[in-house]
């Protein structure tokens, strides 16, 4: 088996490489001070490679600024531009940033002009040395892939396919390829499906980007988080890996270093019910436990576990390891106790404060368990990416949001200081619409 590696500025990539770990800026990237800053603090806190969005020429220009005033500081950092929606933006970025991220579902509508555009592509990464992140997301398959394998595990193993096929047809392999969910079983079985087609059929294997997409914030983001990354990681799956958090970003950091540090571990033995954590801190318990018993979890191998837990030398009681277990089980899909968050971590795309709406969303709907909402920035991570849930709240620019039922817009152009209680209004029934 031939396993690839890609390079990304400083970084490689790949099997046999250390595990890399990423972020995302959630600055308004024409804010070139604030998108420097943010920069500055992830390198610091060891993220090894930043994604800031790039959604048209003015921000690849923008980019191309940050750039510089990141390398005169002496910050090496690799710089990656995430693109949707606009093809020629990617060929601008390429000149620009040290990895290009296109969305297979919207590069473009037209398929023939997007293999066109992406052959344009490789060909001007060949030139540059930039890498191509092909970034497949659940809730952006497009019309196409949806209508052959329906919105499923399999419909995005075989998206991804067809791009990892048209690039190795074009002998272009500086490509690094994830398959995002906010459904830790859909995402996992996904990833395991695309492995094996890498293999078995252009006998190859493609470095692997994984991440829990819109995972949420606090406890649950990074249970869910650890859930989906772990389990993959176990398997070795997995070259460089994003926690997404609705919070700042540099939080990210500390959890994924933990799962990278973790994956070098033994893991437990399939099946195993019974652990034992001594963790550091709060955070260091919940990344440790969700690791050792949540893989078992979310593939069915077991129904439940026994753990005794110590932080900072204190034992925890019981009713603090069942606190847990809700928050585990509901992450692995088994158990739903809460509502469940499908909350994007916010970028430059963003239209309002989406960690304090978040907040306030959580405070006013906690009462309705096993609901499943959406807490979207913009479009892009919006009623795609939202699929799965029952209700959605996304930001339309100007002060206003849509809120959504079952994947359906049915109030738009809300004040957004109305939308939260017209929310819980909507999921309550008492909202006519």
């Amino acid at each position: 088996m031939k396993y690839l590696s890609c390079k990304i500025g400083g970084i490689t990539i790949g099997h046999g490489y250390p595990i890399a770990v990423q972020s995302m800026c959630n600055t308004d990237t024409l804010d070139i001070a604030a998108s420097v800053s943010q920069c500055e603090a992830l390198s610091r806190a060891g993220c090894d490679i930043i994604r800031l969005t790039t959604q048209g020429v003015r921000q690849v220009d923008a980019l191309a600024q940050i750039k510089a005033q990141l390398r005169a500081k002496g910050i090496e950092t690799p710089l990656v531009a995430d693109i949707h929606f606009n093809a020629d933006v990617a060929l601008a970025a390429a000149r620009v940033a040290e990895k290009v991220r296109i969305n297979p579902g919207n590069f473009s509508r037209d398929f023939d002009i997007a293999r066109a555009k992406f052959a344009a592509l490789t060909d001007l990464c060949r030139q540059t040395g930039c890498a191509i992140r092909i970034g497949l997301n659940h809730g952006s398959l497009g019309e196409r892939i949806t209508a052959a394998y329906g919105d499923t595990p399999l419909g995005m193993a075989r998206a991804a396919m067809e791009w990892l096929q048209m690039a190795a047809e074009r002998d272009f392999t500086n490509i690094t390829v994830s398959l995002k969910s906010s459904n830790t079983k859909v995402m996992a079985d996904a990833y395991r499906m695309l492995y094996r087609m890498m293999a078995e059929e252009l006998g190859m294997v493609f470095p692997v980007h994984v991440g829990v997409t819109e995972a949420g914030a606090g406890d649950t983001g990074r249970i869910k988080s650890v859930v989906g990354i772990g389990t993959l990681l176990r398997e070795g799956i997995g070259d460089t890996i994003r926690v997404s958090l609705t919070e700042d970003p540099v939080n990210e950091i500390p959890v994924a270093k933990a799962l990278r540090t973790l994956a070098a571990s033994p893991a437990p033995e399939p099946g195993q019910t019974s652990f034992i954590i001594d963790a550091t801190d709060h955070d260091d318990f919940i990344i440790k436990a969700a690791y050792m018993a949540g893989p078992d979890l979310l593939d069915h191998r077991t129904d439940d576990f026994q753990m005794h837990a110590t932080v900072a030398a204190s034992e925890l009681d019981a009713a603090q390891i069942d606190a847990f277990k809700d928050d585990l089980m509901q992450a692995c899909r088994r158990r739903f106790t809460k509502p469940e968050y499908i909350a994007c971590p916010g970028c430059g795309r963003t239209l309002y404060d989406i960690q304090s709406l978040l907040k306030k969303i959580m405070d006013a709907t906690g009462q309705f368990a096993g609901v499943k909402i959406a807490v979207m920035g913009c479009i892009v991570n919006g009623p795609g990416e939202m699929a799965d849930a029952d209700y959605g709240y996304v930001g339309e620019g100007g002060g206003k949001v849509t809120l959504y039922k079952a994947g359906e817009p049915v109030l738009r152009g809300i004040p957004q200081e109305e939308g939260v209680e017209k929310l819980v209004a909507l999921i309550n029934g008492t909202l006519k619409v």
